[in-house]
């Protein structure tokens, strides 16, 4: 491995401090009682004693000026200033001074971990600051980190390369600001998620990853191999057809926050493994869940942001209830002219045509109608707003519309121009649900590499009776990217799927 002068320099000077008797990388604890942000947080100037603290983090910057130093530390809540002297670190003992001086100004470096013992002041210069009356090496960084520079107000040698940040996340997340804070709301955005789905008495539960039939929606799967048992497996693509065995089972609410893999394009909204929430709830139609969805987005806007409306780009999104619905045929001919209703295959593939929309022969219906919308209206609409009433070529695992023929009760929710949401009165009626597996196998025969396996079982299962049941996927990823106002799937992931890293 070929170093940088950098590199080979913070090397040398790790032989040193091991020579020195100085252990850069200590196995004892270092127990601390305070945080950055806490500590300037509640400083007051009138108090009577000095508060002390035991404080550890990284080393961002330091300016050494004869016996006394000033060096910024940054632990997991912020940065603080310190204050270090000498004689404070080494008050009798020439030899340390001498030690001191060979430590703190030459082998110490940016990046490095130390841990201080001292009190809490404010300097002439008005910074809360902790005069450190001792200090620890707890970790040597052996690489310089790419600390941005500012000369004038402006921002230069920046950390900004997207394939590095999302390579080098762990660098991308000590240099960068705002970046920790985008994940803080994630984990923000799934507690008040759960919190709300717990406090409706729904239970969170857990099905198989690995499944003998990718099942639960359109998708590609990734295929893996089981050597004890000598099968093909493959990776889930949905949580939906093993959560509805469970209201078979008797459960009347039940949810699964977890990872599903598709082995799909890759873009700014698209990863190929992505966080799902799927809830399925007994005894409701899509109607009911149309109202508890944009109430469970409300709140969650409200616990992440302070308020319902959040910046996206140029656009502002509100996510106040109730929010706009409206049939996607409706959809369709309000922003193309066309009216599918009623029309041919052959019909919809010259309206496709005419919309500038590719087409195959693998294209049924559903397909076609799916493919104009996503190329034609999607894209429009900014706020929440229920997409509904699909054909009963696109929802395979959907009940019929209970009064529009050929069309099933499935809402779509789109925010910001892409789908969150994907939510239907289920199917249970087992004859109907074997019938319409069979339409998926047709389309596959004819070439659809998206379209559904046949799971027996699960129509076994519907055969022991499920009452009526609505449900409910919602992209995590995609819900985080609209809460945090992020406009890239890779922002809101700790380490996206990316090509290998090139040998060069």
């Amino acid at each position: 491995m070929e170093l940088s002068d950098q590199e080979q320099f913070r090397r040398e000077s790790l032989k040193e401090l091991r020579a020195m008797g100085i252990d850069p990388y200590p196995a004892a604890m270092f127990p601390t009682d305070a945080l950055a942000a806490e500590v300037k947080e509640n400083f007051k100037d009138d108090e009577e004693q000095l508060r002390q603290v035991r404080m550890a983090g990284r080393l961002m910057s330091r300016r050494v000026m004869g016996k006394a130093s000033f060096m910024e530390l940054m632990d997991s809540s912020g940065r603080i200033q310190v204050y270090v002297t000498r004689d404070d670190i080494c008050p009798e003992d020439d030899a340390e001074k001498v030690m001191y001086n060979k430590v703190f100004k030459k082998l110490l470096d940016i990046g490095d971990f130390v841990g201080i013992e001292g009190f809490v002041f404010r300097t002439q210069m008005g910074e809360i600051t902790v005069h450190a009356k001792k200090l620890t090496l707890l970790s040597k960084s052996l690489r310089p980190l790419p600390i941005v520079k500012y000369k004038d107000g402006v921002a230069y040698d920046k950390f900004e390369d997207p394939d590095l940040r999302y390579r080098q996340r762990y660098v991308d997340l000590v240099v960068n600001e705002g970046v920790k804070e985008t994940f803080l709301k994630r984990t923000k955005v799934i507690r008040t998620l759960r919190s709300v789905l717990d406090e409706n008495g729904y239970t969170e539960v857990e099905t198989p990853i690995l499944q003998s039939i990718p099942g639960g929606a359109s998708a590609r799967p990734f295929i893996t191999h089981h050597n004890t048992l000598d099968i093909d497996l493959y990776c889930r693509i949905a949580t939906e057809l093993y959560l509805k065995r469970l209201i078979v089972g008797g459960f009347e609410g039940v949810y699964e926050i977890g990872k599903n893999f598709r082995n799909e394009g890759m873009d700014r909204n698209h990863n190929p493994e992505f966080t799902c929430m799927e809830l399925y709830v007994a005894y409701k139609d899509y109607n009911w869940m149309m109202d508890f969805t944009e109430k469970l987005l409300e709140k969650i806007a409200i616990a992440t942001n302070g308020t319902t409306k959040v910046q996206i780009g140029d656009h502002e999104v509100d996510f106040k209830a109730p929010y706009r619905r409206l049939p996607i045929l409706d959809a369709i001919k309000e922003k193309t002219g066309y009216d599918l209703d009623g029309m041919s295959e052959d019909e919809m593939r010259e309206v496709a045509k005419k919309c500038g929309v590719e087409v195959t022969p693998a294209m049924g219906k559903g397909k076609l109608i799916d493919e104009i919308f996503g190329e034609t209206c999607e894209g429009t609409f900014i706020q929440p707003t229920f997409i509904t009433d699909y054909p009963v070529e696109m929802s395979p695992l959907t009940k019929m519309h209970r009064s529009k023929p050929g069309l099933t009760e499935r809402f779509e929710l789109m925010v910001n121009g892409k789908e969150l949401a994907n939510a239907y009165s289920e199917l249970n009626d087992p004859i109907d649900q074997y019938e319409r597996f069979q339409d998926q196998l047709r389309l596959s025969q004819k070439g659809d590499d998206e379209a559904m396996f046949i799971d027996q079982d699960f129509v076994r299962a519907l055969e022991y009776g499920m009452p009526p049941t609505s449900g409910i996927g919602i992209g995590i990823d995609r819900l985080v990217m609209l809460m945090t106002g992020q406009t890239t799937i890779q922002e809101v992931l700790f380490f996206p799927q990316m090509k290998p890293e090139s040998k060069d």
